[in-house]
Formats: structure tokens, C-alpha cells, sequence
């Protein structure tokens, strides 16, 4: 049979997870000669074969890739002849468009974690073991293709040893850019809190143990950042956490060891487990056996637990042997900080450093799910899962960056038939926050050599994104400036993900989005496409008594209603809201309201929320964004039956009539279920005339209760899987939107 020689592209995640070795392995296995490659659009193989090994040596590539890898495309062409001798993995080839995958930071896999387990090791507690299996990627590179001289790991140099694994095709570290062991890696050093080094007599994580049995709290270096570590069986020391951190109720996260000791704490699900058990190791909120824990989650009885991914982590929870309080080190919604300089910031906070020498590139938080209805459902998309590549129903022919929202803020570039979506970057509220910001957009347009002919931007032209999208267009008179409604970009966010071309009904709640009128929108009804869209429907507006402070203050949202219903006769009134303010407040705020004094109008869900939970006492003031929501959750009974009437009427729904009706309830549970219910039934109203798919999106869908009833009326509704629902999917929504200015091919 006639020898050929072919060329072989192979598109995805190929890079950095041990496609070259896995290649040069089957070309032995077929007696195949040629070269394989990275370049910058993935894996290039030259070989030279006839047409039935062709097939098998393809086959064989698409269903045994190694396990961190991901094939979107192999394409095949013969070309002109030429001779090999062997096979050989040859170096980096990197002309054209950088269009590969960043891969993500992964956990530790079992063959590594049985390694630094293994006193007749090597590698033997060596706490930064990985392989071409697992470990660091994103948060460690500086430019792609992902070679070590492009990572942060080009100042440590390899020893012999390591040098010869990672030079062997048949090694499980060929290629592992990270490689290194205990006499050529990163090191751990521990200090104290004013990160001077502590010389000890034991090793860095004996005495780390120790330190935390005793109750200190220390910050530990990680994977993408900082994280504030102490024991969580130690209810003092976690009290000490939250006064010096100023997080008075909001959950902490747990790490437990394996899955016994998760099913300690809380009843986990199938979905859930492998959630936890998965390579990505996110933060699984799950069900906690013992409700309402005081310290680890006040008046919640829903827990985030993770297992350790890191062979740090490993070593530190498999001495301790107790569950470890395991949360971000940041200021509170501003980036987890990754230098010794950016947590000086939380000075004060922690006892201790454990810290080391390879530095972050590029920050990266904890990934944070939830399982409703067997639906994963993605509220903080990081590591593990970051960036993300999503491929497009269509093909863009113009690049465009989109800026995101202001807060759960993430970007994206987009690009051929892709978008790039970065990790979590959070609210733009602080000069560091929108520092780190602006650095993540010179992360993603230095690694993928971007240059947007489209900026795509949130319509509010107060937000920190929409400033610098203004910045940049009136730098570069070329760039498109593209305002995109924020609902709209929501809906547009789970169409992408779905790949949906055909005309939906979108149903956005959440708490604030800048609407068309200059209003602030968030109980929207939408029939879109990528095209454009139509505010079919949207909750009454009601004031925001003292604007954004109203987000904070749930009794501000449930006064203001309360005037709305009643006027000057709410001085009259004795409610748990009317209680929460003195007679001269109430009479201060009514003149602000009639006057509509920093009063803006809202059309929020996600404000309603307060105003339920302030005007049956649940909450008066928020120490966390949503903490309504999940107390209202707290008290929803599944036996409760009926809603609350409501008047819908010319686009409009007013939920005015719900609220004294909710008042007069003797069982407060009662009331919770009912409005639930009721918000269920104004969906079904609003929705009932169209025959079109049913698309739901938006921060307050992240509510289980209120999520589950909607599945439960809607099977077939669609939501994000592996985007968030909140503004962290705004961005991939944005570039979306696009596709009148930047034109499209199907």
C-alpha cells in the first residue's frame, strides 16, 4: 500500500496536558515516522502512513487523548512527499494567530498524590509534585505556546534527574513545564505576620500543623492566590476570623480530606460528589447535616466544602486530620490577593505566612458551584474551569473585547468562531480592584496577540467598565465603541453557551442593570435574538429610598413600598420594617421618597427580595450580597400551596397587592413559600402567549428555591450550565451582541 505523507491540525485543549507524548506513544504503537509540534492554533503532526493506518492512528487520537485534554477539531490533509527516519517531537512552532487554549490549573492527580506519599519516593512530600496530568497551568504563564520559558517557572532550573524525565516521550513528566522536585523546585517558607522568616526545627508543614492545632490563622500561598486557613472544629479561632476579617455572617468554605469526611458535614448527592471528585476541585455548596452552624455558616444550612487540590493542601489536611476553614484572602469583593506585597493589605488578619517561592502570574480564585435539579450550576467560574473557550453557533468577523459588568466582573475576547472568557475577576469597587481588571485585559491581549476592532460595554455610564471601554475608544479612533443592555446580554450569555439561533423568550432577574429608559432594570421579560430584542414585560418601578445604599439595606427597599401602598399613613404602621427606623427617619425618608430624592426607580427581583425579607423581619440589614435570598430559602416549605394575587396589566407587573397580604400571614414560613410561588406564576403569566424556548438568566436565578419551582412548572426551560448566571456570564453575552456592528457568516 502506498506510503503518503499527512498533515494533521488538531484544535482545543492540547497544550501543556501531554498530547505531544501521547502522540510520539501511538506513533510507535502504528511503525509511524514524522514530527509532532505545538504551534499557536494547537498540535501539528507530520507523518508518513498509508490510508488504513491513517484511519486507525486517527481513531485512536480522538478516543484515547490524555485526560486533561479536550479535541474541538482534527483536520487531515495529504501533502508533498517527504522522507522521515523516526519519529520525533519537535520544537515549538509559534507563526500565526494565537488561537490555542490556555490550559487551567488542575488538582493533583492519584498517581502524583501516591508519589508524595511515598516515603521511598523522590518526591516524597515534596509539596509542589505534579506531572503532564495535573497541577498548575493558567496561573503560572506569561505567553503562550506553554512552554517553561514562558511560565514562572524558567528561573528554577531543572536538576538531572528532572531534566531527564521531562526530556523522556515515555515519561509521565515529559513536558511537564512545572516539573521540579525537592532539590530543584519551589520552596516553602514560613513567616510572621509581618512576613519575617521563622526559622523552625521541624519541617514548614509540621510546624504550619501546629500552628493551626494552637488556633492561629494563616495565609497560605496557593494555587492562584492567598487563602486565610484555620481549623474549623476551633469555633473561637473562626470567630477571631470574622471580627478581623469584618465578615460577619457571610459562609465560609470548608476543605475536608476525602469524601468521608465531606459526608461528616453535610448529605452530598451523586452530581455533588463527583463535583467534588472532579479534576477542577471547585467549592460544592451542599446540604449541612447539622443546620445552621453559628461560626462556619450563621443561619444557613447550606455549606461550600472542597477537597484538597493541591499536594500542599494534601500534606497539611492529611496531618491535621480535621476539616480546615478555607477561605480567599481579599478584602471583601475586591481580588484574592497573590504577592507578599498585595496582602499587606490584610495586615492584622493572620498570624502567619505560609508562603513560597514561585510566583503567580496570574491570579485565579476558587471555583464556586451548586447542583439544582441535576443542573450544575457555575456562580463563580476560576480556577479549574478558567479561562474558558466557548465556540460560537457563528463566526465574528471583527475582534471584540467585551468589558463585562461592575460587579462578579469578568472579561472576554472574541474572535473567528471563539470567545476567550477570563476567570473571575469580581467587583470593580476599589483603585486595586480595577487595577487587577485593566491587568487581566493586558493578560488575555498579550497571550492571544489581541487587538479589538470592538469594544463592547454595559450601557451604565457609571460602571468602572464603561469608563475604561470610553477610555479606550477615545484613545483609538478606529475601535467601534458597542453599548449592550445588560438583560439582554444576560439572556444573549446562555444562548451562546447553548448555541441557540432561533428567537427566545429571555426572563432576567437580578438586582441592577441599567435599562433603556435610565432606569434601574432587574425583573425583565425579553423577546431576543442575536440580533436585537423586546421588553415585553417588567416588574412596576419602585423607588431605591437613598440609591445604592437601598442594596445594602433591605428596610430602605420595604419602606419605600410601604409609602408606595400606604403614604403618610406608614407612620402608623407597626411592621417589622417600620420598626427598624425612628419616627424622625420615617418622616425624613417619606419626604425623600415623595420628592424622589436620591430615589431611583427599580424594576429589580432582586430588590424585591429584600423588601420581603425586611417586611417579615428576616433581614433589615445585609453584611453580604444575596443574604436575603438565602434566608428567605431557609424558610420555604415545599407543603405550602397557593400565591399571592398580583395585577398584570399593559407590559407591567405590580406586586404591590402581594405585600400586605404577606403581612397579615401568622406563619412566616407560609408567607416565604407563597411568594415564591407567586413569583413562579407571574413567569407563567408574562410567558403564557408565546411559543418560543424559554431562557432564564440572572443573579437571583442563583436562588435554589426560586429556581427549582421554575424547572419544576418548566422542565424544558434552559439555563447556563458552565456559565454563571450572574454578571459573570454579562461579558460572553456583550460579544454576542455584537453581530450587527462586527457583521457574521453562518
Amino acid at each position: 500500500m502506498e506510503l503518503c505523507t499527512y498533515k494533521i491540525n488538531i484544535t482545543g485543549t492540547v497544550q501543556g496536558v501531554g498530547f505531544r507524548p501521547f502522540v510520539y506513544s501511538l506513533a510507535q504503537r502504528y511503525i509511524l515516522t514524522g514530527t509532532v509540534s505545538n504551534n499557536s492554533g494547537g498540535v501539528e503532526i507530520i507523518i508518513n502512513s498509508d490510508t488504513i493506518t491513517l484511519k486507525q492512528f486517527l481513531t485512536a487520537i480522538e478516543f484515547e487523548y490524555p485526560p486533561l485534554a479536550s479535541i474541538e477539531t482534527i483536520e487531515h490533509k495529504k501533502i508533498n512527499y517527504k522522507a522521515f527516519d523516526s519519529f520525533e517531537i519537535i520544537k515549538t512552532q509559534s507563526k500565526g494567530d494565537v488561537v490555542v487554549n490556555i490550559p487551567s490549573d488542575v488538582s493533583v492527580c492519584k498517581e502524583c498524590e501516591k508519589e508524595l506519599l511515598d516515603i521511598n519516593n523522590r518526591r516524597y512530600q515534596y509539596p509542589f509534585i505534579n506531572c503532564t496530568h495535573c497541577g498548575v497551568r493558567y496561573s503560572i504563564i506569561h505567553n503562550l505556546p506553554y512552554d517553561r520559558n514562558k511560565t514562572s517557572m524558567k528561573m528554577f532550573k531543572m536538576c538531572k534527574t528532572c531534566e531527564t524525565e521531562y526530556n523522556n516521550p515515555f515519561d509521565r513528566r515529559y513536558h511537564a513545564q512545572p516539573i521540579g522536585c525537592n532539590d530543584c523546585g519551589p520552596k516553602l517558607e514560613l513567616l510572621d505576620k509581618v512576613a519575617k522568616r521563622i526559622d523552625i526545627k521541624t519541617n514548614e508543614v509540621d510546624k504550619t500543623v501546629s500552628l493551626l492545632k494552637e488556633g492561629n490563622i494563616l495565609a497560605l500561598k496557593g494555587v492562584g492566590g492567598y487563602h486565610l486557613v484555620c481549623d474549623a472544629t476551633n469555633e473561637s479561632t473562626i470567630i477571631k476570623l470574622r471580627n478581623r476579617k469584618k465578615r460577619e455572617t457571610k459562609p465560609f468554605a470548608v476543605m475536608v480530606r476525602n469524601m468521608e469526611m465531606a459526608r461528616e458535614l453535610a448529605v452530598i448527592s451523586k452530581d455533588e460528589e463527583n463535583l467534588l471528585l472532579s479534576k477542577e476541585r471547585p467549592i460544592v455548596i451542599v446540604k449541612m447535616k447539622q443546620k445552621h452552624s453559628s461560626v462556619i455558616s450563621p443561619n444557613i444550612s447550606y455549606i461550600g466544602l472542597l477537597l484538597p487540590y493541591t499536594p500542599l493542601h494534601l500534606l497539611l489536611i492529611d496531618n491535621i486530620n480535621r476539616p480546615l476553614v478555607f477561605t480567599s484572602a481579599n478584602i471583601s469583593n475586591e481580588p484574592i490577593c497573590t504577592s507578599l506585597e498585595t496582602l499587606e493589605k490584610l495586615h492584622g488578619v493572620y498570624d502567619y505566612i505560609l508562603d513560597h517561592n514561585r510566583d503567580i502570574v496570574n491570579g485565579c480564585d476558587d471555583s464556586v458551584v451548586m447542583v439544582v435539579k441535576e443542573q450544575t450550576i457555575v456562580i463563580r467560574r476560576a480556577r479549574g474551569y478558567a479561562p474558558m473557550r466557548v465556540t460560537l453557533p457563528f463566526a465574528l468577523k471583527s475582534n471584540v473585547l467585551a468589558l463585562g459588568a461592575n460587579q462578579k466582573n469578568t472579561i472576554a475576547i472574541g474572535f473567528n468562531n471563539q470567545v476567550i472568557l477570563s476567570p473571575h475577576i469580581g467587583d470593580l469597587s476599589s483603585i486595586s480592584s480595577v487595577e487587577y481588571y485593566e491587568k487581566n485585559i493586558e493578560t488575555l491581549e498579550r497571550i492571544y496577540d489581541f487587538k479589538a476592532d470592538i469594544i463592547a460595554y454595559d450601557k451604565h455610564p457609571n460602571y468602572e467598565s464603561t469608563k475604561i471601554a470610553n477610555k479606550i475608544i477615545s484613545n483609538n479612533k478606529k475601535i467601534i465603541g458597542k453599548e449592550v443592555q445588560h438583560h439582554y446580554a444576560h439572556i444573549l450569555s446562555v444562548m451562546a453557551e447553548k448555541k441557540i439561533k432561533e428567537k427566545v423568550f429571555g426572563v432576567a432577574f437580578d438586582g441592577t442593570g441599567y435599562g433603556d429608559d435610565g432606569m434601574l432594570w432587574g425583573g425583565e421579560f425579553l423577546v431576543c435574538d442575536f440580533d436585537d430584542y423586546k421588553r415585553i414585560a417588567s416588574l412596576e418601578y419602585f423607588k431605591l429610598l437613598g440609591g445604592t445604599k437601598a442594596i445594602k439595606e433591605p428596610k430602605r427597599v420595604a419602606l419605600s413600598v410601604l409609602f408606595s401602598l400606604y403614604g403618610k399613613d406608614v407612620f402608623e404602621l407597626d411592621n417589622p420594617t417600620t420598626r427598624a427606623f425612628s419616627s424622625v427617619e420615617l418622616k425624613a425618608y417619606y419626604v425623600a421618597w415623595e420628592k424622589g430624592l436620591n430615589s431611583p426607580l427599580s424594576s429589580s427581583v432582586g430588590r424585591l427580595f429584600d423588601a420581603v425579607a425586611s417586611l417579615l423581619g428576616i433581614c433589615q440589614v445585609m453584611s453580604f450580597e444575596g443574604e436575603s435570598g438565602m434566608l428567605l430559602e431557609e424558610l420555604f416549605d415545599s407543603s405550602v400551596t397557593g400565591y399571592y394575587p398580583f395585577n398584570y396589566e399593559n407590559g407591567k407587573i405590580d406586586i404591590l397587592p402581594i405585600l400586605p397580604l404577606l403581612l397579615k400571614e401568622k406563619d412566616i414560613s407560609t408567607a416565604v413559600s407563597k411568594f415564591f410561588y407567586t413569583l413562579v406564576e407571574v413567569i407563567v403569566k408574562v410567558y403564557e402567549p408565546y411559543d418560543l424556548p424559554l431562557v432564564l438568566s440572572g443573579g437571583v436565578f442563583q436562588n435554589r428555591v426560586l429556581l427549582s419551582l421554575v424547572l419544576d412548572r418548566f422542565p424544558k426551560a434552559i439555563i447556563s450550565n458552565m456559565i454563571p448566571p450572574n454578571d459573570g456570564g454579562i461579558a460572553l453575552g456583550q460579544v454576542m451582541s455584537t453581530i450587527n456592528t462586527s457583521g457574521y457568516k453562518n
